[in-house]
């Protein structure tokens, strides 16, 4: 039995959840798709900012998760996570459990967004408690609190 399945998700569209309790640690879904470089990416207007799964392999290549095939691709992004991409080899990627997950949780990772000039194009609706109204990293959300406070 798959340790995911896709649901209608309140934080995006669709989502996956577990379809069973999941154990800290365990690998629940590989992130698949093609290879192709940053300046592809760069260059081809399929990569704007509608929705994109891209997720960076290294200095040269990323990895195009917009496929159906791709399943893992509906996994939201949560400011309070209970899931993390690791990246098992030099072009695979895994979605794996932070904590233990139970029955029925909506599947969520840090997306790693970086703050630079067009965070506000990327609405977070998370709604944790951490949440800070755009999908940007966990080490720069400080940032987007202190202009709040200005």
């Amino acid at each position: 039995m798959k340790p995911y399945k896709i649901i209608k998700s309140n934080i995006h569209r669709k989502g996956l959840c577990a379809s069973r309790n999941i154990k800290k640690g365990e690998k629940i879904i590989e992130y698949i798709g093609k290879k192709i470089t940053h300046k592809k990416a760069e260059e081809d207007s399929k990569y704007g900012y509608d929705i994109t799964y891209l997720f960076i392999i290294n200095k040269k290549f990323v990895l195009d998760g917009d496929f159906k095939f791709n399943i893992a691709r509906l996994a939201n992004h949560s400011c309070e996570p209970n899931c993390e991409a690791v990246e098992e080899s030099k072009s695979r990627i895994w979605i794996t459990a932070l904590r233990n997950i139970k029955k029925n949780e909506e599947l969520t990772y840090d997306y790693g967004f970086s703050f630079n000039s067009d965070y506000k194009d990327y609405v977070c609706k998370c709604r944790s408690k951490n949440c800070v109204g755009f999908i940007v990293r966990e080490g720069s959300r400080w940032r987007i609190k202190n202009q709040a406070n200005i």
